[in-house]
């Protein structure tokens, strides 16, 4: 079994399923739906999602879809600041486009990006923001655990919790 978080934009959440195989990688995978809207003028939306430990600590962005190819007096990182709890959790001070997070906006459909191999056990947030031109914002939150642990005391072993 291969769990996965599934957030969809305008929607539902749900969270990871906590039982993973116990030759699970700890990395995993956050799957995203960006729905199709019936609007008269659809722009695909800016998303950001990043990770940020419960207890406090610095948020780590996964990824960043915005418009690469916009070019002269509107270039597309203009409008970065409208994610705006993201700018503001530390979007700003990176320098785009960024290796391995960056890419171009998305239609609706689903979207599934991998979790930081190198995460450290412990309880995060992940969150998903999305702005669209002449739409809506929507920020979601869903909490996860990677590396818990705990034993049984008599008809089970070892359970552990990750990401994957």
């Amino acid at each position: 079994m291969r769990p996965t978080a599934f957030l969809l934009l305008g929607g539902a959440i749900t969270a990871p399923a906590l039982v993973p195989p116990a030759s699970a990688a700890p990395a995993g995978t956050v799957t995203i739906t960006v729905p199709r809207l019936n609007v008269a003028e659809y722009h695909k939306p800016y998303v950001a999602i990043w990770l940020e430990p419960v207890g406090g600590g610095a948020p780590r962005t996964l990824a960043v879809w915005y418009d690469l190819k916009k070019r002269g007096n509107d270039p597309g990182t203009k409008w970065l600041a409208d994610l705006r709890a993201w700018w503001r959790k530390g979007g700003r001070s990176l320098d785009m486009p960024a290796d391995g997070i960056s890419g171009a906006t998305r239609g609706p459909g689903q979207y599934t990006i991998p979790l930081p191999a190198n995460l450290k056990p412990g309880n995060y947030i992940l969150t998903v923001e999305a702005a669209r031109e002449t739409g809506g914002r929507e920020l979601v939150s869903v909490p996860l655990t990677a590396g818990a642990r705990t034993t049984g005391k008599t008809e089970l072993g070892a359970i552990a919790v990750s990401a994957r």
